[in-house]
């Protein structure tokens, strides 16, 4: 093939990319807005269908056939079977339910192919590591009758389980695919809109204004950025990279070393997705799964999430005093007046003023997100005064990429959708829920303990949607199992789903952030993860004292937040060793003891914090300066 010719196809190739990705993405606004009417196995065949199609053309088979003809033919051979199989399924769906699930060697066949390609979407699309963990749990029902133990099962044969998981919704087309073909496409396409139409600039503006002449204002501008960016975009990865190219320079040129700016980043961008009213794509499975409005799991994210900023505030400037770096103007803002910056920024403030008071209001979040695109779009012509090609091309965009930013979350759905089913027709789920529950001895504290670590374990090199949908299914059930309510159950797994990113040995926003950096990647986890410390200690609070989730009486949830911001203020202190000056070894341990102390929602442990606290501000005589400004 020569180069010309070559051209000619990849450009066909990116020209077939977006006109399929923008089908998609029309295709769910008109779904959910109902303009289109579509029962729910339908909707999630042709999903998968589609969102595996644009995966396929858009990532290759390996890093060395990147590019080449191989692949190319490869890829629509796999684009093909996805769409026979997903349109032989289509035909069949109806059949099948009449029926009561009576099923043809079509069917299996079918149903067989759907299954590899989910695999290999789940390689192709997040990594190696789940769609590994995705054939363990499916290989499960062939070996579990020669386990021993509590593991031994009766087993399934593979025509079972393949038509088990491709002709229900209990598999492949279950509650995550559910999901991301409703709540999350609408999202990123959403987050797409707000990043095309230029929120970006609006949001790191507004940071910069709010921190300027602030000791550490960099840093702090990037938490605040991070902050805001994290609610569009759900990915802690992804957020290193767009907010960490402008965020990490500042900051090393401010005076923080080149690890530390990245740590910074990386904590930030992480926490963006504990933040309402936009969270995580894994925010709206875990509504779905725990059957609760989408306003509950806002409701409990919102102090954990403030203390988890509020934290990495206190980190940023207090490394600040220890470093010297001394507040200076910063020189990032063009000195335009507020109002007119405001003024600018009017279609992202209506837009998220929009989906945040419907949400509340009741509406549910995809309702409230086809309103706020609308008012965004609105807002931006009213403030530019036109209707031309650039505000099309900005919307057609917008949707086009939004639908394929959705193709990986999909990807990771659908292999969810393999493990729970698999969990749920062997009993793997009770069975984990046991071990953890024997492993404990019935003692709430230790099967906290082992779930932190399995779902930093599983969380490792998974996106969170990822992780969270397989912790969902595999540890959440034993802590229910306990007595802990399902959904601060959820929220503690998909708590320490979130920072697994930023936790060493693999930490995929560390190393993102070290990469931009220039730091070595290894140290700039462990920094991350020494700076969100706070954040290992949290999910164990909240499940004690409730507060934290404004889940108790207004007195207690106000203490919570005194005292839980006090905490995360001392856990900071100790981490970094200093205050207002330099901290001993003595000190440190004491203050990260008071931190600890006032975290946990008790009354003997908040006299105790509240005494180590009050000994340090008084050994330091810092109690008149303990503001953020030097």
């Amino acid at each position: 093939m020569t180069s010309h010719n070559f051209r000619k196809v990849f450009i066909s190739k990116e020209a077939a990319v977006y006109t399929a990705a923008l089908c998609l993405g029309l295709f769910h606004l008109a779904v959910v807005s109902g303009v289109v009417s579509i029962s729910t196995m339908p909707l999630r065949l042709i999903h998968v269908a589609m969102a595996f199609s644009l995966l396929f053309a858009l990532r290759p088979a390996t890093a060395r056939l990147a590019g080449t003809k191989t692949d190319l033919v490869l890829s629509l051979f796999l684009i093909a079977a996805a769409i026979g199989a997903s349109a032989w399924l289509l035909s069949r769906w109806k059949a099948i339910a009449f029926s009561g699930g009576l099923t043809t060697d079509g069917d299996y066949y079918a149903g067989f192919v759907i299954l590899v390609l989910v695999f290999e979407a789940a390689r192709r699309g997040v990594g190696l590591v789940l769609a590994l963990i995705t054939l363990v749990f499916f290989c499960y029902p062939f070996v579990s009758p020669y386990l021993p133990g509590i593991l031994s099962g009766r087993g399934y044969g593979l025509e079972r389980m393949v038509l088990f998981l491709t002709t229900d919704t209990q598999g492949v087309y279950g509650i995550p695919i559910g999901v991301a073909a409703t709540y999350i496409i609408v999202f990123t396409i959403f987050g797409a809109m707000l990043s095309r139409f230029g929120a970006g600039d609006f949001f790191f503006e507004i940071s910069i204004r709010l921190t300027k002449g602030l000791r550490a204002a960099s840093a702090k501008s990037a938490v605040l950025f991070s902050t805001l960016i994290g609610m569009v975009s759900g990915s802690a990865a992804g957020n290193v990279a767009v907010t960490g190219t402008v965020t990490i320079p500042i900051m090393k040129r401010e005076g923080y070393q080149p690890h530390q700016a990245g740590a910074i980043e990386a904590v930030a961008s992480t926490g963006g997705q504990l933040m309402p009213p936009v969270m995580g794509a894994a925010a709206f499975i875990m509504a779905e799964i725990v059957g609760v409005p989408y306003t509950s799991v806002m409701a409990v994210a919102i102090l954990p999430a403030l203390l988890f900023f509020g934290s990495a505030f206190f980190v940023v400037h207090l490394q600040a005093v220890r470093s010297g770096i001394l507040p200076r103007e910063t020189d990032q803002s063009d000195g335009r007046p507020l109002h007119v910056v405001l003024l600018e920024g009017a279609p992202f403030i209506g837009a998220f003023t929009v989906l945040l008071a419907l949400m509340l209001a009741g509406f549910s979040p995809f309702k409230a997100s086809l309103w706020g695109m609308g008012v965004l779009i609105a807002l931006y012509v009213a403030r530019t005064r036109r209707i031309d090609r650039d505000l099309i091309a900005k919307t057609a965009g917008s949707i086009s990429e939004g639908a394929r930013n959705v193709i990986t979350i999909s990807a990771a759905c659908a292999a969810a959708g393999i493990i729970s089913g698999t969990l749920g027709i062997t009993g793997l789920g009770s069975k984990i829920a046991l071990l953890i529950d024997v492993a404990s001895n019935g003692y709430l504290i230790l099967a906290l303990m082992f779930t932190m670590i399995a779902s930093i374990v599983l969380g490792m090199g998974l996106p969170t949607t990822a992780a969270y949908l397989i912790l969902a299914t595999v540890v959440a059930p034993a802590l229910v199992k306990l007595g802990v309510p399902m959904l601060t159950a959820h929220f503690f797994v998909f708590y320490y789903g979130c920072i697994s990113t930023i936790t060493p040995p693999v930490a995929l926003a560390s190393y993102v952030a070290g990469g931009i950096a220039g730091a070595d990647v290894n140290k700039v986890g462990w920094t991350a993860a020494s700076y969100a410390l706070t954040s290992f200690v949290l999910p164990f609070a909240f499940v004690f004292g409730p507060g934290l989730l404004m889940q108790d009486g207004v007195a207690a949830n106000a203490l919570a937040i005194v005292t839980g911001f006090a905490g995360v203020g001392a856990v900071a202190a100790g981490v970094i060793g200093c205050a207002i000056r330099p901290l001993s070894g003595l000190n440190r341990a004491a203050a990260l003891c008071a931190g600890l102390c006032l975290l946990v929602q008790s009354w003997p442990t908040l006299v105790l914090g509240l005494v180590l606290l009050a000994y340090l501000l008084i050994q330091q005589k810092a109690l008149p300066q303990m503001s953020l400004k030097s």
